[in-house]
């Protein structure tokens, strides 16, 4: 499986990142650690979505998608506008 992801910054409520991985529990942990130049500044980070795909040209496609201006309408209209604990895909229980 290959995940793509919304995270958004617990200090920062105004910040959020979109990525991909194979490993979503590592890659969180690594965001969290300060690991990526990315989002180090605007630690700590939660998880808001995540989409799995059992083809990664496919998960490729769908995080290019996500970055650009439409893309970005859809994860706020769907996904920045509810409480971010609760938001769809926020378990990671079930990965």
């Amino acid at each position: 499986m290959t995940y793509v992801y919304l995270i958004e910054s617990v200090r920062h409520r105004a910040r959020h990142y979109v990525g991909i991985t194979s490993n979503l529990k590592s890659r969180l942990t690594d965001h969290n650690r300060g690991a990526s130049p990315h989002t180090s500044k605007f630690r700590p980070w939660h998880l808001v979505a995540y989409f799995a795909f059992a083809e990664q040209k496919t998960a490729h496609a769908f995080e290019h998608y996500l970055k650009t201006g439409s893309g970005k309408a859809f994860l706020k209209k769907r996904f920045l506008h509810a409480a971010p604990s609760r938001a769809a895909g926020s378990d990671l229980s079930r990965v």
